[in-house]
Formats: C-alpha cells, sequence, structure tokens
C-alpha cells in the first residue's frame, strides 16, 4: 500500500476532543456517551484512537478499547468512519492498517484478535474487513438498540 503524504494521523488529547465528537455525529447513527469520550483519552489506547487528516482538514476517526478476558486480549474497534466526500482516497484502509500495526507490536499484553461490529444492512462495510482479513465470526442479534437493522455481524482478524 501506497502512503498518500496527504494524510496524517493524531492522538486524541483533550484539546481535540471536540473534534472527535464533531465527526462521530456527522458519522454515525447513535449517539455516543460522555464516558466513550472519556474512555478514548486514557493512555494505553492512545496508538488505537486517533483523528484521520487530509491535507490537515480532519475527516475520519478511529477508537478502540482493550479487552482481556480469559486471558486473551482483544481489540474491540468500537467506531470507525470518515466524512462521505473523503472516501475512496485510502484514509479507512490507512487508518485501519495503522491499528492492525500498533496491535500487532503491542507486547504488554500481546492482542490476540481484532474485532468489530458491521450492521448488517452494511455489506459495502463488511467487504471493506473482509478485504482487510477479518472474517465473519457470528451474528450478535438485537446489537442495535435504535436502529434498523438492530443485527450486527461479528467481524475478526487474528494477530499472528
Amino acid at each position: 500500500m501506497t502512503t498518500n503524504s496527504r494524510i496524517s494521523f493524531a492522538s486524541l488529547t483533550p484539546h481535540n476532543l471536540g473534534t472527535l465528537k464533531k465527526l462521530n455525529f456527522v458519522l454515525f447513527p447513535i449517539s455516543y456517551s460522555d464516558r466513550f469520550y472519556t474512555d478514548a483519552l486514557k493512555p494505553e489506547v492512545e496508538d488505537f484512537c486517533k483523528l484521520a487528516y487530509y491535507n490537515d482538514i480532519p475527516v475520519g476517526t478511529i477508537c478502540c478499547r482493550i479487552e482481556t478476558k480469559d486471558n486473551e486480549t482483544r481489540l474491540y474497534l468500537m467506531t470507525m468512519g470518515v466524512l462521505a466526500p473523503y472516501r475512496s482516497r485510502g484514509l479507512g484502509s490507512q487508518s485501519l492498517q495503522l491499528i492492525i500495526d500498533a496491535a500487532t507490536s503491542h507486547t504488554k499484553p500481546k492482542i490476540n484478535k481484532i474485532y468489530l461490529h458491521v450492521q448488517t444492512s452494511n455489506t459495502e462495510g463488511k467487504r471493506f474487513y473482509e478485504k482487510h482479513g477479518f472474517k465473519e465470526v457470528g451474528i450478535h442479534e438485537n446489537y442495535y438498540k435504535k436502529i434498523v437493522p438492530h443485527d450486527a455481524w461479528i467481524m475478526e482478524l487474528t494477530i499472528e
């Protein structure tokens, strides 16, 4: 994958959190709690929560959280989005690759898998993740409470 010099990323800080909130408001059909934003600022997720810029304009976001259960550490991709006029320019792919690379090099704790939910109506989104090595591992029924369809595919990537 070629690097596009117009694309850059920034870690979240209290100073640019408002930008994340505005982008999420535009990108996603649900609103996120204050806790979502507080958690996105935690030092342990700095490598996994980013703003994506195109020509120094904030146009996308990616936010993940680290979950450890039964001696397995997984990265949950909570949100990823790019403003419509900036899609198909590699921003989503570069954002996802940034997260995959960060998860692969993360050692304390070692991350075994990255997973996420994709609304079952979003076949384009599902294909995007499959193109990046994710596999459908199940369907979470009634995952979305306030949007239809309520079901989501569970997509997963195993980190070698």
